[in-house]
């Protein structure tokens, strides 16, 4: 599944309007990219800097195009868990087949403080959620005791875990059961997570490279470890793609492609130009095509 950027207009501005007509066409490529499922809104969505407005448009946008051909699930975590619950509903009411909710981020809640804050958006709104653990960016660990515990509530039905913790897979399984699901959220060991049982990577490499992410997470999901051929021509995006803060990385290489324009909002800024190269190699052993008017931006 994609975790599918914002695109945006205007540069780098702290008011970078959001381009729907672009949106849209993301998802068409997507769908004929043959991506499993659409998470918008979501870390790579910019959503830390959309309003609640434009965030419930996104998602909106994002239901009414893919138009049910494949799962749509909506980011609406927040650091508020009335908020949480809001955005939640928005999603509901928008059509999105589950949410992902983020642990809350900054202010540091306890693991009970965490069960609580998922409890209470789980029992408000009744869709499927699935918990997102990326400490990375949150300052926040949800431990998989934790998560064996949300996964009694009948609507939490998986997590995105993001730790790159291998290791968590089996302690997961062994507490939330075998009808939890199991996503990565780190596309650098999401081959060897699903190989190990995961059901399979929310990524920000398939905004890329879709069909090959595609076609790797089948094999993986498979145990067939001839996923390992397949991610070897990924392995330089998987890295590349958070040389800086992401999107910025996965921003560049869309614009590179002639997917969205070159915008985003601050406090993020465009890609340094000492990582171009690094990108433009990533995107080659990928084997990802690179539009003839990014080209002439080098030449």
């Amino acid at each position: 599944m994609v975790a599918l950027v914002t695109p945006m207009r205007g540069g780098v501005a702290h008011d970078a309007p959001i381009d729907n007509t672009c949106l849209r066409d993301l998802v068409e490529f997507h769908v004929a990219q043959g991506s499993d499922g659409i998470v918008a809104v979501g870390t790579t969505g910019e959503s830390a800097t959309l309003s609640e407005q434009e965030h419930c448009e996104v998602i909106r946008i994002v239901v009414e195009q893919v138009a049910g051909r494949v799962p749509v699930i909506a980011g609406t975590g927040a650091n508020s868990t009335t908020e949480a619950i809001r955005l939640t509903q928005c999603a509901k009411d928008s059509g999105a087949d589950a949410c992902l909710l983020v642990t809350p981020y900054y202010n540091k809640p306890t693991q009970e403080g965490l069960y609580l804050h998922h409890r209470a958006v789980a029992e408000a709104v009744a869709i499927p959620q699935i918990v997102y653990n990326v400490p990375g960016r949150t300052a926040c660990d949800m431990l998989p005791e934790t998560v064996g515990r949300l996964a009694k509530i009948g609507n939490v039905i998986g997590i995105k875990e993001a730790t790159g913790d291998l290791g968590r897979v089996a302690r997961l399984r062994e507490l939330c059961g075998d009808e939890f699901l199991l996503f990565s959220g780190d596309d650098a060991t999401a081959m060897e997570f699903m190989l190990r049982g995961g059901r399979g990577v929310i990524s920000v490499t398939a905004n890329v490279a879709p069909r090959v992410m595609h076609e790797m997470s089948v094999r993986a999901i498979a145990g067939d470890r001839s996923a390992e051929a397949i991610n070897r021509k990924l392995e330089g995006l998987h890295k590349a793609l958070f040389v800086e803060s992401n999107p910025i990385p996965v921003k560049w290489c869309l614009h590179q492609m002639g997917l969205i324009d070159e915008a985003i909002r601050l406090p993020l800024t465009w890609l340094a130009e000492p990582f171009h190269d690094t990108l433009r190699r990533a995107m080659k052993q990928a084997e990802i095509p690179v539009s003839s008017l990014a080209l002439s931006d080098v030449l």
